[in-house]
């Protein structure tokens, strides 16, 4: 009778820790089925400028010495650590103009421009089309200085990381921060968006492939990614509720088997 009694708990320790570790799987392994979606992925991805974003704008023309009026003031531009008045990043090719709470660059010269919610390419063929009331062929080059994404809560490295080149998809920043905690919860990780001003939350599910293909795979300027901590890391309760039958498991399997081999 013992020995049945032994060979059914060890049945179902066995099949416990069987099923245990096919559900921790499904918590950790990104994209699951990934194979599921046959058609080839097109997420577009366009930058809108917004309130807040750095933009450096680079004027040229068939008159070298006459563009320089449309640049950047040569006497704000210095490296970092200046004292001066004026946004810079350490690159005197590269200083920029603060997009205004309501959506306007001042530039020399020409003075306000609207530019909140337009792409990049919008706003060049708006400014070529301005710049050519006073230079001759003229050419634009547009860039966010101030590009950033934030990755908060239970990940490697968590921090502010700036994207030099405007674009990071989802799965890079996560990479950028060192990769969740095997605590990280990856089925309702947290994106908070500005969108015309108004603050925005999104739950991506990053063990499913369908968030491949939404607008929330590609990261915004100033997007917040937050991972919250997993159920077992948040109280020692939740530990034990899902700890417990594991140790009464193995106690149940233990006192069997000491009861077999002392008879």
């Amino acid at each position: 009778m013992l020995k049945i009694f032994f060979l059914f708990n060890l049945a179902v320790y066995s099949l416990f820790f069987l099923f245990s570790s096919c559900s921790v799987k499904r918590d950790l392994i990104y994209l699951q089925d990934v194979e599921s979606i046959k058609d080839s992925i097109s997420v577009a991805h366009e930058v809108r400028f917004k309130p807040g974003d750095l933009i450096s704008v680079l004027v040229s023309s068939d008159n070298a010495e006459l563009s320089l009026a449309f640049n950047f003031p040569a006497n704000l531009i210095q490296s970092a650590g200046g004292g001066q008045t004026g946004y810079t990043v350490g690159r005197p090719q590269f200083s920029g103009y603060l997009v205004s709470q309501d959506g306007y660059l001042d530039l020399p010269v020409v003075g306000r421009v609207f530019v909140l919610n337009k792409s990049r390419e919008e706003l060049v063929n708006e400014l070529q089309i301005i710049y050519k009331d006073y230079l001759d062929n003229p050419k634009v080059l547009l860039f966010i200085l101030n590009y950033k994404i934030t990755i908060l809560g239970d990940v490697v490295q968590p921090g502010t990381y700036q994207v030099p080149n405007e674009r990071i998809s989802l799965l890079e920043a996560i990479g950028l921060a060192g990769d969740l905690r095997i605590t990280g919860n990856r089925k309702n990780v947290l994106i908070m968006r500005e969108e015309n001003g108004i603050n925005v939350a999104y739950r991506v599910d990053l063990t499913s492939p369908i968030f491949l293909t939404s607008p929330l795979y590609y990261l915004q300027q100033n997007d917040v990614v937050y991972v919250e901590p997993g159920v077992v890391s948040r109280t020692q309760a939740t530990l034990w509720k899902s700890s417990g039958p594991v140790l009464i498991s193995i106690t149940s399997f233990l006192i069997s088997t000491i009861l077999i081999f002392t008879r």
